[in-house]
């Protein structure tokens, strides 16, 4: 394959295009690492990618990232044809563009800083914790548990706490996150043919007009709820801050639907990834136990204990520049216009994938290793700002990076203070498409945590 190696452009220069012929291959083999061959091959210069009927650039060097998502954001909008089942799906407040877009941020936004955040910790700490206490028992049987669903059970607790508070229950939310996952998986069908007419039918059409269905099913009670039980929850806030129009719960369901399937896709597969991650680099998974057995010692995990997990922390930052769920974006240009010196027509897809650009050598050293070190204190000043965003970026950053932070770290703390997950799935685990979760099921077996630190114990005596 035949492609620039310049990350800079002359205006008027045209973007490398790799033929469907090549590009066949490489989709065969999965198109999220064929994506991120192509980035490292042209060192981020700009490609175009012939997939038939759909034709999109392929942007990844941080400085055209940035022009995108930042710079020119109001020029390249989530919108068109590739949109119209997320829409169907998730509205178009929290997932859109415009004054719906800009009303939904701004009722979210009391409820994601940093501040709320830290001053629920103990609640979600506590949530977690009576989690992680139900897996003693297979854990003394001896009986794997199965991670992605473990981890997914997780975060729906945490989810549903922070969100509805008490108007809603752990199985509700887990038949929530169940509808969620099937609506996904088929409208990324669709979302990978939008040239395919709404009029003929697809594979999985039936599935997700009835998990919309189901989920709003459940959805819209829990709102009538919330306006007859105010509360400090989520869905409370939102309900006030969209009042009572003739559109005000659909608004509020659209908000809620589009919040909950991001940050639990998001939080699942990275807490997911980090067992076999750790399991590959001992090295890691001993400094890292290390400290958190320092720093926690037998729990319970607390607020004051999460900034002294300055390793965890480094590890679940590697592990997002590995496996960003929000693998790959698309925004469409509305004028036209270039992109370092490459003229974009009006209307063409723009595809810009974090798991790309987090692999360019030009940015990373050795960048399909893990190394949690790139992310120790100081390092994040020598690097691009657009070389590293598996949140997103520019307006539409993801508002709930600091609630993935907390309950990332509260959930590996308290796992590791209790367990020693050893992974029996034999690698190499690769990632599908489908929010970058892992393709196999990945077995964990709990070893009780004393034994690793008698080991250690001895090690060091």
């Amino acid at each position: 394959m035949s492609v620039p190696t310049g990350t800079t452009a002359e205006p008027g220069r045209q973007a490398a295009v790799i033929p469907l012929r090549r590009m066949l291959p490489l989709l065969a083999r999965g198109p999220v690492n064929a994506f991120a061959d192509i980035a490292r091959r042209s060192r981020g210069g700009i490609v175009r990618l012939n997939l038939g009927p759909l034709r999109p650039y392929l942007v990844t060097h941080p400085d055209h990232v940035r022009h995108v998502m930042r710079d020119h954001w109001q020029n390249y909008l989530r919108m068109g044809k590739v949109w119209a089942p997320v829409e169907r799906f998730l509205g178009t407040t929290f997932a859109g563009e415009g004054p719906d877009w800009e009303a939904s941020r701004k009722a979210y936004q009391p409820m994601f800083t940093a501040r709320h955040v830290t001053s629920l910790t103990s609640t979600l700490a506590d949530v977690i914790a009576e989690r992680v206490g139900l897996l003693d028992e297979p854990a003394r049987a001896g009986r794997p548990i199965e991670a992605t669903r473990t981890m997914a059970d997780l975060v729906v607790a945490v989810n549903t706490v922070f969100f509805f508070g008490e108007k809603s229950s752990f199985a509700e939310g887990r038949r929530l996150a169940r509808e969620f996952g099937t609506a996904v998986k088929w409208m990324n069908v669709r979302q990978i043919m939008p040239f395919v007419p709404d009029s003929v039918p697809l594979p999985g059409d039936r599935a997700f007009a009835g998990a919309v269905e189901a989920i709003d099913a459940l959805v819209y009670p829990l709102i009538r709820k919330a306006r007859q039980d105010d509360g400090h929850d989520v869905l409370s806030a939102l309900c006030r801050a969209r009042g009572t129009g003739q559109d005000a719960d659909r608004l509020v369901r659209d908000d809620l639907v589009a919040a909950l399937v991001a940050g639990t896709d998001t939080t699942t597969h990275a807490l997911a990834w980090v067992w076999p991650l750790l399991q590959a680099h001992p090295r890691v998974a001993a400094r890292l136990y290390e400290e958190i057995d320092h720093v926690v010692g037998t729990g319970p995990v607390r607020q004051e204990h999460l900034p002294e997990l300055r390793y965890t922390k480094m590890v679940v930052q590697e592990v997002l520049r590995l496996y960003p769920s929000g693998w790959i974006m698309q925004r469409f240009p509305v004028a036209p216009g270039d992109i370092g010196g490459v003229p974009i027509d009006a209307g063409s897809p723009v595809f810009i994938s974090p798991y790309a650009t987090h692999r360019l050598d030009e940015f990373w050293d050795r960048p399909l290793e893990f190394d949690p070190e790139r992310f120790s204190p100081g390092h994040e000043h020598r690097r691009h700002r657009y070389s590293y965003f598996p949140f997103g970026g520019g307006p539409h950053q993801c508002i709930g990076r600091h609630l993935f932070s907390v309950v990332a770290l509260l959930t590996l703390a308290t796992i590791v203070s209790r367990h020693h997950p050893q992974v029996r799935t034999p690698g190499p685990i690769s990632p599908l498409p489908a929010a970058l979760r892992p393709k196999q099921p990945i077995e964990l077996h709990l070893v009780p945590v004393e034994r690793r630190r008698a080991r250690s114990a001895r090690a060091t005596g």
